[in-house]
């Protein structure tokens, strides 16, 4: 049973989603029996959560970035990875 608790949703274990995509697939699994074939085969293409019941957002434009951004964000993973194992 998937539960709206504030910002997350909760499912039967206690475990919390925190990404709505995530907890809109936990309702639409929910809502086709635990079924995550019949998400896939759902039957209600007026339902507002239709686009989404596959777990990603079909309206999410893919970023593209300038070299410069891609040395930028490559030298701040280094950086995050680095103060992670000295950690």
């Amino acid at each position: 049973m998937l539960t709206n608790n504030g910002a997350a949703f909760e499912i039967e274990d206690g475990n919390e989603i925190k990404n709505p995509v995530k907890a809109i697939r936990a309702f639409c699994i929910d809502c086709c029996g635990g079924s995550s074939n019949e998400v896939k085969m759902c039957t209600a293409p007026n339902c507002v959560l239709y686009p989404f019941r596959l777990g990603r957002n079909p309206f999410r434009t893919k970023r593209i970035l300038t070299e410069e951004q891609r040395a930028a964000a490559t030298e701040r993973l280094a950086k995050a990875r680095q103060n992670k194992q000295n950690s």
